[in-house]
């Protein structure tokens, strides 16, 4: 049996099945959730219910507050979670789930607007709803063509597609986004600073230290620099690729002074730089250390490179 000859198959059927989706009903359905001045509730039942939650989600996280009620659990308390500034998304492919019914007259007992997403236009919760989007497929990829599959990817595709709309319409941006997941990568770019990762404990040599002096404050630093200062402004760094090419030379000596062989007036970044363009800025000048500066200049820190990295900084 040739499963890869199956797999594509089961993608190209789904695939024909998004580019036939029927979006007549999607101006009214942004409007709505648009408009809306409390949350977009979203229910169903089942395959629809698991769908039903992720568009939450995404609702959720792109700027339109939205969260999930199973319909059984709205019967028996929960349709006191939506409110008369709430609409609602109700999702079955058939649009006589019997669970969902049961709570389509309380729903519109409390006048919010319903936004259904069924595959049958006729059906009940259709003839309820104030816009139906059209989620009907001409073939399911299951062999049997009863297990839901191209009908909940299209669901899913339907409740993105719904979701971008509202994005546009908001003008969300990708601040925006990333406030709603500080703790993702998008969020690490946009708001950690440098601040945030530098060491404010760093070794500092003195102009008169000998390189075998400097060597050991590097070596206790365990940064593998040493810095040197002129009150609080940075003189200059000494790495260990300095005293690698040091030791090179003819007349290298342990006891001659270590800023002989440093590098002076070095690049430094302001602590108030994103973590990520100080990252560019490293990489882009082949940089592992810099000095952190605030707004009079003075040394504040030290930023590694490998700091970045461990913090997930890319």
């Amino acid at each position: 049996m040739d499963f890869r000859k199956i797999a594509k198959e089961v993608l190209e059927i789904e695939a024909n099945e998004l580019l036939r989706a029927d979006v007549s009903g999607i101006e009214k359905a942004v409007e709505i959730a648009f408009n809306t001045k409390g949350k977009v509730i979203v229910t169903g039942v089942g395959k629809s219910g698991l769908i039903g939650s992720k568009i939450a989600a995404t609702l959720a996280s792109t700027g339109t507050p939205s969260f999930f009620i199973h319909p059984t659990e709205a019967l028996h308390g929960d349709l006191g979670m939506i409110g008369k500034d709430d609409s609602v998304i109700a999702i079955s492919y058939s649009g006589e789930s019997e669970e969902l019914i049961k709570i389509l007259p309380h729903i519109k007992r409390f006048e919010v607007p319903l936004i259904a997403m069924t595959g049958d236009k006729t059906s009940t919760l259709a003839r309820y709803a104030d816009v139906v989007l059209n989620i009907k497929v001409s073939k399911e990829a299951c062999p049997l063509n009863v297990a839901p599959t191209s009908s909940t990817t299209l669901t899913l595709a339907m409740g993105d597609a719904l979701a971008v709309c509202l994005m546009k319409k908001r003008n969300f941006t990708k601040e925006e986004f990333a406030s709603f997941h500080p703790g993702g990568s998008l969020g690490k770019r946009l708001f950690i600073k440098v601040k945030d990762l530098m060491k404010r404990e760093f070794p500092i040599a003195s102009e008169n230290d000998s390189l075998k002096e400097a060597i050991i404050k590097m070596s206790e630093g365990k940064l593998g620099h040493v810095l040197f200062a002129d009150g609080n402004k940075v003189k200059a760094i000494l790495s260990d690729g300095d005293l690698r090419r040091a030791m090179m030379s003819e007349d290298f000596d342990l006891e001659k002074k270590a800023i002989d062989f440093a590098t002076h007036n070095p690049k430094t970044i302001k602590e108030d730089m994103l973590a990520s363009d100080a990252l560019k800025f490293m990489e882009d000048n082949k940089i592992q250390l810099l000095p952190v500066v605030n707004d009079k200049n003075e040394i504040v820190g030290v930023l590694h490179i490998h700091h970045l990295v461990e913090a997930g900084i890319k």
